[in-house]
C-alpha cells in the first residue's frame, strides 16, 4: 500500500481549499499528458531516450515541434525554469567582463547573470505608472539613446510582458538593436502564451514574432505544463547556437527530468490541437469579467473595467488582473475561496490562463462586487518603486568587497552590498553597487507597513541593509 507523504497531504489540503488565481497555468485541471509523473517515464539517458544536452533523437524532434509552433529558428527545452534560460542566454551573448544594456525592472535571475559574468550594466529605467506604482513599458527611444551612448554593449536585455502584464514595443526595439548589430534578449517568462494564433484573440506583442534574438518563456506560468518547465527560443543569426548549448551545459542540470520534458512536449501537442478553442474561451471569460468590472465603484483593476488609460504602456496583457485591494482585499479573496498570485503593497495579482474553469472569473467578479460595496475609494498609489540610486560599481565587484550591516536610515548615501526585493515579483528595489537613497528607505518602510515582506539577501533584516 502506498502511503501519502506529509508534504503531499498538506499540498492536497491547500489545493482543495481555494481556487488558484496563480501559476502554474494548468490550474491543477489540465495536464498536458495523461498520467504525467508516471514512474515508468522517470528515466535517464538510456539508448533511445536521447540526451537533452546533445539531442539528436526523440528530444530533438520534440523541440523542433515546439519551434515550429512558435515560429522560431530553434527551441531548447528547459527544466530549470526561465532562470536557467536567462543565465545561459546572457552568458552566451555577453562574454565575461563585457557591457550590456538592461531594463532596470528585470527579474532577479538577470541580475544574477550580471553578477556571475562580472558584467557592467547600463540600466534603462522604465517610467513608473502613477496610478498603480508599477513600471511601464520600455520606450524604444530610450533603447536607441542607450545604444548610441554605449556602443560596446554586447546585448540588450528586456522583460516583456512584466509580472503585472505590461508589454513593450519589442518589434521597434528589435529593429533598433539589429540596425546596430546588437542582439536583443527578451525575458518573456510571463508570455509563453504569445503564440502566432493567439493574435486573433487579442494577445499581441510576442517577442518571437517581433524578431528578438533570444526569447525565454516559462511554459508553466500561463500554459498547461508542470512547474519548472520553460523554453528558450532562437531567432536570426546574432546568437550562436553552439555557445548557447555550451552555457546550458554549464547552468542546467545534467540529469533533466523526463516527466518535465514530456510535460513540455505534451503542452505543445495541446496547443496545436486545442489551443485555438481554449484561447477563444479564455478571451470570452476575460471579456465577461471586464464587463462586470465596469460596475465597480471603489475597486481599481489595471486596464480593466472603468480603469483610465495608462500613457506609459505600449500594451497590456488582459490575462493579468492587477487588483488594487491591498492585503485586506487579498484576505477577503481567500475567505471567499480564491488564492491570489501576489500581494505587494496595495496591489494584488490574479493570474488567469486558458485552463481556468469556465465559471472561475464570473465567481471572482461576484466576490469583488461584494468587496466593492464596503471598500474605500482607491487612494493614490504609494511610492513603492524608488528611482534607483547612482551606480557606483558593478554588482560583481560590490559582492567581493567587505561590508557591514547598518540601520536603513543611517545607510542613506552609502553603497549597497546586497539585494533587497519583494518576492514576487523579484525585481530588486536596490542591487549591490547602487547608492542607498532616501526614497529607498521610504519605499521599504511603506511596503513593510502594508504587510509586504522584503527579502534581504546579504544577511541584514527589517529596517537594516548591508553596505560597503
Amino acid at each position: 500500500m502506498t502511503v501519502k507523504s506529509t508534504l503531499q497531504q498538506q499540498l492536497e489540503i491547500l489545493s482543495a481549499a481555494r481556487y488558484p488565481l496563480h501559476m502554474p497555468g494548468h490550474k491543477r485541471r489540465t495536464l498536458p499528458a495523461p498520467g504525467l509523473g508516471c514512474a515508468a517515464w522517470d528515466m535517464t539517458e538510456i539508448d533511445g531516450a536521447d540526451d537533452l544536452h546533445d539531442a539528436d533523437g526523440i528530444l530533438a524532434v520534440a523541440m523542433q515541434r515546439t519551434a515550429a509552433l512558435y515560429g522560431s529558428r530553434r527551441c531548447w527545452y528547459l527544466v530549470g525554469g526561465s532562470t536557467v534560460g536567462l543565465l545561459a542566454g546572457i552568458r552566451a551573448l555577453a562574454p565575461f567582463g563585457s557591457e550590456v544594456i538592461v531594463a532596470r525592472n528585470c527579474h532577479k535571475a538577470v541580475y544574477h547573470a550580471l553578477e556571475l559574468g562580472q558584467l557592467t550594466a547600463h540600466y534603462l529605467t522604465p517610467p513608473v505608472d502613477a496610478a498603480f506604482g508599477i513600471y511601464g513599458s520600455v520606450p524604444p527611444a530610450a533603447v536607441a539613446t542607450a545604444l548610441d551612448a554605449h556602443p560596446q554593449a554586447r546585448c540588450v536585455i528586456l522583460t516583456s510582458p512584466t509580472y503585472e502584464g505590461v508589454v513593450s514595443d519589442i518589434a521597434s526595439i528589435a529593429r533598433l538593436c539589429h540596425a546596430r548589430g546588437v542582439p536583443l534578449l527578451v525575458d518573456e517568462a510571463h508570455g509563453a502564451h504569445y503564440l502566432p494564433f493567439a493574435a486573433q484573440y487579442g494577445w499581441q506583442g510576442g517577442a518571437v514574432a517581433a524578431g528578438a534574438d533570444l526569447v525565454v518563456q516559462s511554459a508553466h506560468k500561463t500554459l498547461p505544463s508542470l512547474t519548472q518547465t520553460a523554453l528558450l527560443q532562437l531567432n536570426g543569426s546574432l546568437a550562436d547556437p553552439a555557445e548557447i548549448e555550451r552555457q546550458l551545459d554549464v547552468f542546467e542540470t545534467s540529469s533533466p527530468s523526463y516527466p518535465l520534458l514530456v510535460s513540455l512536449d505534451g503542452c505543445t501537442g495541446w496547443l496545436a490541437q486545442q489551443g485555438c478553442a481554449a484561447f477563444a474561451a479564455w478571451r470570452a471569460r476575460l471579456d465577461r469579467f471586464d464587463a462586470a468590472a465596469k460596475k465597480l465603484q471603489n475597486t481599481r483593476i489595471l486596464c480593466c473595467g472603468a480603469d483610465a488609460p495608462h500613457p506609459d504602456f505600449f500594451a497590456h496583457d488582459a490575462g493579468k488582473l492587477l487588483l488594487q485591494i491591498g492585503a485586506a482585499g487579498a484576505a477577503y479573496l481567500r475567505e471567499n475561496g480564491f488564492e491570489p498570485e501576489m500581494v505587494c503593497g496595495p496591489n494584488v495579482l490574479a493570474m488567469t490562463s486558458p485552463c481556468d474553469a469556465e465559471d472561475a472569473l464570473d465567481r471572482l467578479a461576484d466576490v469583488l462586487a461584494a468587496w466593492d460595496k464596503t471598500a474605500a475609494p482607491p487612494a493614490a498609489a504609494p511610492h513603492i518603486l524608488p528611482a534607483p540610486g547612482a551606480v557606483r560599481c558593478t554588482i560583481g565587484a560590490a559582492l567581493l568587497r567587505p561590508s557591514r550591516i547598518v540601520p536603513m536610515q543611517s545607510a542613506v548615501g552609502q553603497t549597497a552590498a546586497e539585494y533587497l526585493w519583494a518576492y514576487p515579483p523579484g525585481v530588486p528595489l536596490i542591487a549591490p553597487g547602487e547608492e542607498v537613497t532616501v526614497a529607498l528607505a521610504a519605499a521599504c518602510e511603506e511596503l513593510e507597513k502594508a504587510g509586504t515582506r522584503i527579502k534581504h539577501i546579504g544577511g541584514s533584516g527589517p529596517d537594516k541593509i548591508s553596505v560597503l
